[in-house]
């Protein structure tokens, strides 16, 4: 396991905690509008564990949460990884894409997980175009439907790309997640790292359309940003 980078402060990256964020390599998806190209392939190293936990030590008192991302955190076995920062005293945050969900199910049965953001790229017929591989969405409609029920903190998020969603996309995903606790839709935005150029993000009006045609299924859902 490599980590690839470190935000060492954020406010928006897990509600209701100060937190950092610390991004694993490596990916089993290739999302053309992902902003973190560089570090899918699970080279990328910029700081050692050695280094990570040291700053977390430094921070105690300062931070009370840590969000894992990628890349994709569950493509490899993060549960050592994990345990240590709990040891510190550190509420964890996951992000994932769902596509792990034996993984998943077993770090929130031990505690190593307190609240798990879930991408849900698009509907369920249009998942490989978005994803960029062939997907088992069978996968990812087990993990989806462990976090609806699991009693654990979650939310589900998908990232608004003009040429990857319409609107009939958003209805069978709130036909999908029907009774989620939380949904975000998310504005794209361009990136040198993005992997496909050429993309764009839907205009405010688009988004707030979308979220409309969401609403009837999942009533808390909320362009990411808006207050």
């Amino acid at each position: 396991m490599k980590i690839a980078g470190l935000q060492k402060t954020t406010l928006l990256d897990y509600p209701g905690r100060v937190a950092c964020t610390v991004f694993l390599s490596g990916c089993d998806f290739r999302c053309p509008f992902c902003q973190n190209g560089e570090i899918l392939d699970g080279t990328e190293e910029n700081y050692t564990q050695e280094e990570f936990f040291a700053f977390l030590e430094k921070r105690k008192g300062i931070l009370d949460g840590v969000c894992v991302t990628g890349g994709e955190p569950l493509i490899g076995d993060i549960a050592p990884f994990l345990q240590k920062i709990k040891a510190l005293g550190y509420a964890v945050k996951l992000d994932t894409n769902g596509s792990f969900p034996a993984r998943l199910k077993s770090l929130c049965a031990v505690g190593l997980v307190d609240f798990v953001a879930m991408d849900i790229k698009n509907s369920p017929d249009r998942y490989d175009m978005t994803a960029g591989v062939k997907v088992n969405i069978g996968a990812i409609k087990e993990s989806a439907a462990f976090l609806m029920e699991s009693g654990k903190e979650y939310e589900f998020r998908t990232t608004v790309v003009k040429e990857l969603h319409r609107g009939e996309d958003f209805v069978r995903i709130g036909q999908w997640l029907q009774g989620a606790k939380r949904y975000f839709l998310q504005t794209f935005r361009d990136g040198d790292a993005v992997l496909r150029r050429g993309l764009h993000a839907c205009t405010d009006e688009e988004m707030r359309i979308f979220k409309e045609l969401v609403r009837p299924f999942i009533p808390s859902v909320k362009i990411r940003g808006e207050n």
